[in-house]
């Protein structure tokens, strides 16, 4: 599960991490190398992306940016977000999966070991990155609609 590979990976680290019940609308939280959470997330799978999410703050947030009216806390949130999408559904990923003949959406989120949201929101963020698809070695990825194209010489 990717959830417990993602807890695994801090093992050692200055992060911990507990599950703890908070309000529903709250899903995570991040806060002085402390992550929590919420414990009334239905899924693992929903759970590793919650995480992935905070990482990304841990890794590249600092001060409270909970007031997301605030134009600097929007951006460190979109920067934390940008690094759950590349920690979780990296443009290789996307390429190995075509390999395997994984071709929709809901077949890649499974594969990755993400919600169907996550990947939305990722590919949107790639989109936004990239705009409607990006060179990846032989291979093109296209965000609209979602495929990947291999190049023969």
């Amino acid at each position: 599960m990717l959830y417990e590979a993602l807890l695994a990976e801090l093992d050692g680290q200055a992060v911990e991490v507990y599950e703890e019940r908070m309000k529903q609308t709250i899903k995570g939280l991040y806060g002085e190398n402390v992550i929590w959470i919420n414990k009334s997330i239905p899924t693992t799978v929903e759970k590793a992306c919650i995480l992935a999410e905070e990482l990304g703050h841990h890794f590249t947030t600092s001060g409270n940016i909970i007031d997301q009216q605030s134009i600097p806390n929007r951006k460190q949130e979109k920067l934390a977000r940008s690094w759950a999408y590349n920690k979780l559904v990296p443009l290789s990923s996307i390429v190995q999966a075509h390999k395997k003949g994984i071709r929709n959406r809901h077949e890649l989120a499974e594969y990755l070991g993400v919600t169907e949201d996550f990947l939305d929101s990722a590919i949107n963020r790639y989109q936004e990155k990239h705009g409607i698809s990006v060179s990846f070695g032989p291979y093109t990825i296209c965000f609209e609609p979602l495929g990947v194209l291999e190049f023969f010489e």
